[in-house]
């Protein structure tokens, strides 16, 4: 319990032998390469990761100029750059890192405001006025974003998923009129690539093609699953990618790379020097090419660390083959985990698995009389208590789910069928 914790590093601060800090934390914390962990989307790092952590660390170069960052600065462009051929851009695509999804989702939306304003001239167009699109099983970062960039909450406009939880495309076009009958100008479509909730796809060359009709901004939040762009397998889940105005990428999540570091990738180089600029800048001179290393300029970090370390020595040392093979195998392990549960009658899955991410819940036989909500939740809480696994919960379509994301590329089906297992045990 988080007041139990707090009393003993207060108790330790005070009377604790410092040679047992490392020991400690080690006993206390989450072991995230521990292949019976399934909880949140934070990957077990290549040991090498923890080399590169060092080494940043040790050098501690603050990158928001060129001068204090040098070489990492370079490789971020050679690793951004690479990307963006990754993920069909052109030449024209530019792109750099930040610290996390939720910040590069929200620096993606300010550029897509900033470019709406430049196009109108900024008189025409106020930000009380403007909406941002988005599946109703979006990341709440989204929602968090829009708010923060003062759109308030009617800011964002969830559009409705289908029984698999997709974003509806087919109501985009009535979305897109009902915005228009109410004075307000879309700002933005954004895509899920995957919602992180229950790991689906969008129709991300739908959402690409209505966007483009419509003359909209469309950015896709890939933090999760963009790295599939890497899985000859896979890739096809990100079909239309290739036509985003922007996209989000974690290496973090499914790139082996200590937390926390992302890519924002602009198909339109030009844009990623938006998001800063005062609304003015469109009658100054275009410097953004003479400044692209200048990187304070395009992301919020004044200071910023050493995360391109991270990117581009698994590039250098493993090649593009490593991400491919484990975002592949994570993908094909929970293929199969779902196999697992949907042959179990005690058990129901939400959706058939098209990520790494499952989502499901036990509905078979208990002693308990427990409704099946507060009885998933006890179980969850119960799995916890035993240390043996780690798995995380939510909600979906008004029923309580319990949530897995494989994340270790060590994980076997014997330990799926214990978790399944337990579950059983728990609830008998």
């Amino acid at each position: 319990p988080p007041e139990d914790e707090r009393i003993f590093w207060s108790r330790f601060m005070e009377n604790g032998d410092p040679s047992k800090i490392a020991e400690l934390l080690l006993e206390r914390c989450i072991h995230i390469h521990h292949p019976r962990y399934m909880g949140h989307q934070i990957s077990p790092i290549a040991p090498i990761g923890a080399l590169t952590s060092l080494l940043g660390a040790t050098l501690n170069n603050g990158m928001g100029i060129y001068e204090m960052g040098a070489a990492p600065t370079a490789m971020e462009r050679v690793v951004t750059d690479m990307l963006c051929r990754k993920v069909g851009f052109d030449q024209k695509a530019n792109g750099f890192l930040t610290s996390g999804g939720t910040l590069a989702n929200l620096t993606a939306l300010l550029s897509a405001r900033q470019h709406l304003h430049r196009k109108h001239k900024d008189d025409e167009i106020k930000d009380d006025q403007l909406v941002v699109l988005v599946s109703e099983e979006a990341h709440y970062c989204i929602d968090r974003a829009t708010k923060i960039m003062g759109l308030g909450a009617s800011g964002i406009v969830k559009i409705p998923v289908d029984s698999n939880y997709r974003m509806r495309t087919d109501l985009l076009a009535e979305y897109l009129d009902t915005c228009k009958t109410n004075g307000v100008k879309v700002m933005a479509i954004v895509g899920s690539a995957p919602s992180t909730a229950t790991g689906i796809y969008d129709d991300i060359a739908e959402l690409g093609r209505l966007a483009a009709h419509h003359d909209i901004w469309f950015h896709i939040d890939g933090a999760h699953g963009g790295a599939a762009i890497f899985s000859d397998k896979y890739r096809s889940l990100l079909k239309g990618i290739e036509q985003a105005d922007s996209v989000v990428i974690d290496g973090h999540k499914m790139m082996m790379m200590p937390s926390i570091t992302t890519a924002l990738l602009f198909k339109d180089g030009r844009n990623s020097h938006l998001t800063f600029r005062q609304k003015a800048d469109y009658l100054l001179e275009e410097s953004q090419e003479e400044d692209w290393y200048n990187l304070a300029k395009r992301t919020f970090e004044c200071t910023k660390y050493m995360m391109s370390l991270h990117w581009y020595t698994l590039l250098k040392v493993y090649g593009e083959k490593v991400f491919d093979q484990f975002v592949t195998h994570l993908f094909d392990l929970s293929r199969e985990f779902g196999s697992l549960i949907e042959a179990d009658p005690d058990f129901e899955l939400a959706v058939t698995p098209m990520s790494n991410i499952l989502c499901f819940r036990y509905t078979g036989d208990s002693s308990s009389g427990l409704p099946p909500d507060t009885l998933n939740k006890k179980i969850r809480k119960e799995i916890l208590k035993t240390g043996r696994y780690y798995i995380v919960q939510t909600k979906l379509g008004g029923k309580h789910f319990l949530r897995t994301t494989i994340m270790n590329p060590y994980s076997t089906l014997e330990d799926f069928r214990g978790l399944l297992s337990e579950i059983k045990k728990l609830a008998r």
